[in-house]
Formats: structure tokens, C-alpha cells, sequence
């Protein structure tokens, strides 16, 4: 059984060196759909089109994969990559040459179960420029070139670090990682006298020393090879944290990097997470110090007597949204719902926001099976709201701590608002 064909096209992605939240939104979801889909053999076709490469060199090569493919003796999956094939030349025909960023696509029978397959197609312009040429036939799309393309670009090493006690971390976008924890072995304080004191003072300078060079090689492994490391902030509680950075344990190409250190009174994975805290005026341009403030204002707004300029959960920032009440719209980028408008055999219609499709229920006026009308995302409803009215949408990390509050309490959809609305 084969379905209509979807078509995914990123207009804006080859004139732009950085996706917007949206865009880069609806990349992920187009990719995520792109990865749900399975073969029954190596029947999905994707095609990586660099922008160099003439469109007519690329229909060229394709043909000859076509007469090739004949050759397949499984009926069903020789038809099937034909076809696909086929279909990725036809959508290639509105091209001379590819656009700046070049093009993808990912064509192919999906298996959907009961022996029936459904084909689907998408035509991504990618978000960097296509590196080279690819072909790959197979029983799943091949994206992983465009999940590199996606990947965080600004990077920066995190060591929390006293004489008991060092984590590091990387702060990668909106994420903060934990690399490794260590405790050091360095003994505490002691009551010797004399000489013996003097011998137990270095054996203990000895040992912190041994720890600062510890801390220091695991630096150099996890940090130097990173190009795309933009600096490194250092915190601890006390004095251990500049001596560590003033004697120079670290690499040399690393010290040069060291932006600031910081007081924190944790050197554990809290410690991390206090550590970007304190440097939040030096990273304000990082979306993660967007998205802090962003839920803080929320949070305030909301802990204020008469409820303040706020509002959450689906049909409440709906109805602000409509009426032109939004200032700020705070959207979870883990929001996985659909908006469906339905209509049952019986011609009842109405709105519906389900998880799946499959979850719809049947009409509670008659008992009829429903028929989707209209399917969207509900982040892309949402969005197309506030833009009627101007409202800022701002899509908050799944993965940060104020972003499992977004989800978690409001979830995943709240407002901060212009005025309030009754």
C-alpha cells in the first residue's frame, strides 16, 4: 500500500549560518520522522547532493543505480528501490545545480506491519554545506552526516576542582556533561609536631600535587582535541582553584584558554552546574543563559499574589494567544502532540491534540470513527499563533534543568504575557 508522499524543504537553512530555533526545530522533527522509518530489505534510498555537483551529473549516476537495481532478485524490493530511484530524479528536475547548502534526500518503501508498506519521501536543504557526494541504498535513511551538522558548535570545558575533589564537564549549547569525577587522596588535616610535622606537610604538598597533575592529564584528553572548544572556566571552593591554574598544571594550549575561575562550594556535578551559573555574564550570549532567564521571569511572574503576567498549559495559553495577550511564548522542545482537526461519519467536527494518531478517539456525540481533516504539529500551531500577533516564541531545551521544569510542571507549554486575560 503506498500513502501520499511528504515533502520536507528547508527554504531558509542555505541563506542562513545559524538555524533559527523553529528551523532547527523542525529539522530535528523532520529527521526524527526520517529515522522511524524501516525497510523490509534495502529498499530506502538516500542521496547526498553537494552544491558543487550539477544536477545532471547527479541524475546521470542515478540512472545507472536504476539499470543496476534491476538486477535484485527480490521482486518486491527491486520494484520498490526503482521506484524510489525514479522519484528522487522527477523531484530533482526543479534544480540546474543544487542550492548553496546542496541537497538530501531520503526516498523509499517504509514497512508500517500486516505486509503493507507505505512510501515516503523528503527533500532537505541542510543546515552546512553537503561535504560530498553519496549514495546509499539500505533498510534505514542514512543521516548521520546531518546530526554532525547539527551538533553544538560552542563548547567549553568545565573543572570544579579543591584537594579533596575535581569534576569536569563540558557545557555543550543548552547541555551540561559530566566527563569524570575524581577523588583525590590527599590526607586532611593532622596533629604532628616537629619534624614530623614538616615531613607530613610535604608528603601532603606531594600528594595534592600528584592530583593537580591527574586532573590536569585527563584535562588534556578530554579538552585539547576539540576544536570546536571555545574556552575553559575553572571554580572550587577556597584557593585550590587559582593555584591550580596559576602554576600552570594544565596543558599549555589549554591554559591559553582559561577564561575565568569562579567560587563555587561544590566540586561534584553540582559544582558544574554552580560553575556555569556564576559565569552566566560571560556566557549571556549562550542559549542556555536565555533559556534561565526566560523560565526565572516565568517563575516570578507566576509567584506573584495575583497569579502575574503568566499563564500555562495547552488551552489557557491557546486562549492568551488568540486574543493577542502573549508577550513571550515558552514552547518545551520535548513537546511530542499533534493538533487534528476531525470530522466523524456522521459530519460532527471538531479539534483535537492527541500524542499519536492512533490514540484519537472516537466521537463522544456519536460513537463514529473519526477522519483527519488537518494534522500539525503543536509546535508549529503554536508558533503560527504567535506570529499572527508578533509574540515572541522561545523553545526551551528538553535536555536543561529549566527545561525539565517547563515540561514537568507546565507541561510544556507556557506564557509570559503582555497583560493579563481573564
Amino acid at each position: 500500500m503506498d500513502r501520499a508522499v511528504r515533502l520536507v524543504v528547508m527554504p531558509d537553512a542555505s541563506t542562513a549560518t545559524k538555524l533559527s530555533s523553529m528551523e532547527r526545530y523542525r529539522f530535528k522533527r523532520a529527521l526524527e520522522d526520517i529515522e522511524h522509518a524501516e525497510g523490509r530489505g534495502t529498499e530506502l534510498v538516500s542521496v547526498y547532493v553537494p552544491p558543487d555537483r550539477p544536477i545532471f551529473e547527479v541524475t546521470n549516476y542515478l540512472r545507472g543505480e536504476y539499470s543496476q537495481s534491476s538486477n535484485i532478485k527480490s521482486t518486491s524490493t527491486r520494484k520498490h528501490v526503482m521506484q524510489a530511484i525514479e522519484s528522487i530524479i522527477n523531484r530533482l528536475k526543479q534544480w540546474r545545480m543544487p542550492p548553496p547548502n546542496g541537497l538530501v534526500c531520503f526516498v523509499g518503501h517504509k514497512d508500517i506491519g500486516a505486509d503493507q508498506t507505505s512510501m515516503v519521501a523528503y527533500v532537505l536543504e541542510p543546515p552546512e554545506p553537503v561535504a560530498s557526494f553519496l549514495y546509499r541504498c539500505d533498510s534505514r535513511f542514512y543521516t548521520e552526516p546531518l546530526h554532525e551538522m547539527l551538533a553544538e558548535k560552542d563548547v567549553y570545558g568545565l573543572i570544579v576542582i579543591d584537594r579533596n575533589e575535581a569534576t569536569l564537564g563540558v557545557l555543550r549549547g543548552k547541555r551540561i556533561e559530566t566527563i569524570k569525577n575524581l577523588e583525590s587522596l590527599v590526607p586532611g588535616k593532622h596533629r604532628m609536631g616537629g619534624q614530623s610535622a614538616r615531613r607530613f606537610e610535604r608528603l601532603i604538598e606531594l600528594a595534592a600535587h600528584e592530583f593537580y597533575v591527574k586532573v590536569a592529564d585527563i584535562a588534556t584528553e578530554a579538552f585539547l582535541n576539540r576544536r570546536e572548544l571555545k574556552g575553559l572556566l575553572i571554580g572550587g571552593p577556597g584557593y585550590t582553584k587559582d593555584y591550580f591554574v596559576k602554576e600552570e598544571y594544565l596543558h599549555h594550549e589549554l591554559q591559553k584558554k582559561v577564561l575565568e575561575t569562579f567560587d563555587t562550594g561544590y566540586t561534584n556535578e553540582n559544582g558544574l552546574r554552580e560553575l556555569v551559573e556564576k559565569a552566566r555574564d560571560l556566557l549571556v550570549g549562550l542559549d542556555l543563559m536565555r533559556e534561565k532567564s526566560l523560565v526565572q521571569r516565568l517563575m516570578d511572574e507566576i509567584r506573584k499574589e495575583d497569579g502575574g503576567l503568566a499563564t500555562y498549559g495547552e488551552a489557557q495559553v491557546r486562549h492568551a494567544l488568540v486574543v493577542g495577550a502573549v508577550d513571550t511564548l515558552l514552547v518545551s522542545e520535548g513537546l511530542r502532540k499533534l493538533r487534528l482537526k476531525v470530522r466523524c461519519a456522521n459530519g460532527h467536527e471538531e479539534e483535537r491534540t492527541v500524542a499519536d494518531e492512533a490514540t484519537l478517539p472516537k466521537c463522544p456525540t456519536c460513537g463514529a470513527e473519526y477522519t483527519i481533516l488537518e494534522k500539525r504539529d503543536i509546535v508549529d500551531e503554536f508558533s503560527g499563533l504567535a506570529d499572527r500577533t508578533n509574540a515572541k516564541v522561545e523553545l526551551i531545551s528538553a535536555d536543561s534543568d529549566e527545561g525539565q521544569t517547563l515540561m514537568k510542571g507546565f507541561a510544556g507549554i507556557a506564557a509570559i504575557l503582555r497583560y493579563r486575560v481573564t
